[in-house]
Order: structure tokens, then C-alpha cells, then sequence
């Protein structure tokens, strides 16, 4: 795969950035393993791996090829984020009482895309080159408003899923990419508290559905339901607290053994890292973290290019998005609303997209400097 890339572009290839990466996948796939802990942990463990090696030739194609051109097919990568969610809209398969992925009629495979994911990274490219060819008039409020619009529709198509968690992702990205933009501290400010107001709007007027009320009341007091709505959350806090400073070992972890933790291969993959690994092990795992958020920030110091920057601007705060919110809703300090764990948590339409947003940093820093030479 490093062949892909030109030769001239591979000595500005960001060796610390490709290091934390592989470090996490391998991670991710230990845990993946570790939390079923079964003949059908290593097959799940394996999946993992392979949709990480399918995922990093995706992320070599997307760094090898030069950023600048993705601008030409915005309008068409736009209309395709949206027909994908009307194509979950009408014919998505529903588990859980959410219909989020479109079955693929690939034989001898269950597989399942979860067009919503892509819908991040094709956000992430489509605001970016609205916004770098607003200049300084981002600084003006109708303008802010027009961006936030841009990203309204497919917000609105995942909340009908129902998807409250990627739908707040996608504001993120946008509040991420318009403030590195410069738009104004007291317009991103009042939007804000319009929001706060919106949602207890939807609150008091049962916009919102059951199921996320209760996941808020849950929050608040997760005793009030123990053995129910509850259960998730305070049995996820049982485990990383039981973890303690060194953790219980590799696939020694009480709480996962005896399966008290429902979906700790997906959204509560941290729970794995913090029995089995304890404190120590939750905190060189943000380490990792720690180093893709710097070396993203350290492109976008460096790049003279504005695109580029908003571009590097959106996935880091789609990574710092996702890992503050999951790590807070397994620690029982923010609501469960469905955010995995970026790169950790099981999946491949997730792993699929958040390499492919890697490759994106990973091209910008390749072509950083206006001149290579």
C-alpha cells in the first residue's frame, strides 16, 4: 500500500501519526477479542482485523490522491451523502427499533453498511470547501447561517433513523470547521443557547423519542433503574472502576467474562480497557488518542492552505468528538447516545470511515507546503 503514494510525497509522510494509528488498531483488535471471550470472540476479533486492512488500503487511496481536487465532485458526493440516507430511510434494515443500515446482498456474508458514517467524512470534505470559499464573510451571521444549513438535511435524515448521537457528531463537525473558519465567538455563542432552547422544546413537546428521554433521566440518576435502563451504564462503571490502577489482565476482567456489560464490543469497548487494563491502561489508550488530536493539530499549523486546514480542522474534531462523548457515557459523567469509540469499537462501516478521514490528514500533511521541495 505505501507504493500507492508518489515517491516524492513519501518522505513527508507522518511517521508519528502512522505509529499511534497501527498502535490503536492492534488495540482495537485485542479488545474486540477480550470482550467476547469465546471461539466467537476470536472470529469477531478477526472481522476486526480484517476490516482494519481493508480500511487502510481505503485510507491509502484517499492520502495518495491529492485533496485538492475533491472539490470538483462536492455536488456530486453531496447528492450521494443524501440518497444514501433516504436509501435507509426507505429499505434499512432495523435492529433495535433503529433502522440504520442497508443490507448488502453479498454471498456468504451478513454485512451491513451504516451509511451514516460515510455522511461524517463526506460532511467533513462537502463543509469544508463551502466554508474555505467564504473567506472573512463566515464572520457574518446569515452566512453562518447558510453553512449550518449545508449540514442540516443529512442531520435531520439520520435524526428520523433514529440516530441522536451521529446527528449531534455532524453539528460538531460543523461548529469545529466554522470556528478554525473565524466565524464569531458571540454568533456560535448565541446558536448555542438557541439549541439548549430547541431541545427542550422537543423535550416538553415529545419531539424527542422515549428511549432518549429515558437515556437522560438515566444519566441523572442511574439508581432510579437499576436493573433496567440503568444497568448499562452502572455496570460499565462497575468495570472500569474495578480495574482499578493495573487492571485484572487480558480477558481476566470479571465483568466481561460473565457478559454484565451488553454491547461491550461496540459503544462500551472501553469498559474492556479499564477492567483489563485499569487506569494505567485507559490512560496510555487517550495517549494514543493524545497523539492523533496533536498531529492533527500540528497539520493544520503547518498547512498554508485554508482547505486543507478545515479539512484536518473536521476530523479532529469528529475524533475529539467521539472520544470525549463515549469515554463520558461509559464513566456514567455524560448520557448514552450511541457514540463508539472511534477505531476501537467493532464495526466496519466505522473503521472503513474513520480510516478514509485518516488518509485525509495524512494527504494534507503530505502536501502541507505549497512547494515540496
Amino acid at each position: 500500500m505505501y507504493q500507492l503514494i508518489e515517491p516524492r510525497l513519501r518522505k513527508n509522510l507522518d511517521r508519528t501519526l502512522l505509529f499511534a494509528l497501527l498502535l490503536l488498531l492492534s488495540t482495537s483488535v485485542a479488545s474486540v477479542y477480550a470482550a467476547t471471550c469465546s471461539w466467537a470472540g476470536i472470529g469477531q476479533g478477526l472481522r476486526q482485523g480484517v476490516y482494519f486492512v481493508a480500511g487502510l488500503f481505503l485510507m491509502t487511496m484517499v492520502a495518495a490522491r491529492d485533496y485538492r481536487n475533491l472539490p470538483r465532485y462536492v455536488p456530486l458526493l453531496y447528492g450521494l451523502n443524501i440518497a444514501l440516507l433516504l436509501a435507509v430511510e426507505l429499505f434499512g434494515d432495523s435492529t433495535k427499533g433503529a433502522a440504520r443500515w442497508i443490507k448488502l446482498p453479498i454471498p456468504g456474508m451478513d454485512f451491513k453498511l451504516q451509511p451514516s458514517e460515510f455522511a461524517k467524512l463526506i460532511t467533513i470534505i462537502t463543509l469544508s470547501t463551502y466554508v474555505s470559499r467564504l473567506g472573512a464573510r463566515i464572520r457574518e451571521f446569515p452566512t453562518l447561517m447558510k453553512t449550518l444549513g449545508h449540514v442540516l438535511v443529512p442531520t435531520v435524515l439520520i435524526m428520523k433513523q433514529p440516530d441522536l448521537g451521529t446527528s449531534l457528531v455532524l453539528i460538531a463537525i460543523w461548529a469545529g470547521t466554522v470556528f478554525l473558519a473565524g466565524a464569531r465567538l458571540r454568533h456560535l455563542g448565541g446558536l448555542a443557547l438557541a439549541g439548549v432552547a430547541l431541545f427542550a422544546f422537543a423535550w416538553q413537546f415529545n419531539i424527542l423519542h422515549d428511549y432518549q428521554k429515558h437515556r437522560v433521566h438515566t444519566f441523572l440518576d442511574p439508581m432510579s433503574d437499576p436493573k433496567g435502563k440503568g444497568y448499562q451504564v452502572l455496570q460499565s462503571m462497575y468495570a472500569v472502576g474495578g480495574g482499578q490502577v493495573t487492571g485484572h489482565g487480558f480477558r481476566q476482567g470479571l465483568q466481561t467474562n460473565n457478559g454484565y456489560i451488553p454491547e461491550n464490543h461496540t459503544d462500551f469497548v472501553f469498559t474492556v480497557v479499564g477492567e483489563e487494563a485499569g487506569f494505567v491502561g485507559a490512560c496510555v489508550l487517550l495517549t494514543i488518542y493524545g497523539l492523533i488530536l496533536y498531529r492533527c493539530l500540528a497539520t493544520i499549523a503547518e498547512t498554508e492552505d485554508p482547505l486543507g486546514r478545515l479539512m484536518v480542522g473536521g476530523v479532529a474534531t469528529l475524533f475529539a468528538f467521539h472520544v470525549v462523548v463515549n469515554m463520558g457515557m461509559v464513566c456514567g459523567i455524560m448520557p448514552v447516545v450511541g457514540v463508539p469509540l472511534p477505531l476501537m469499537s467493532f464495526g466496519g462501516s466505522a473503521a472503513w470511515a474513520n480510516l478514509m478521514s485518516i488518509g485525509l490528514v495524512f494527504g494534507v500533511h503530505m502536501r502541507r507546503h505549497k512547494i515540496l521541495f
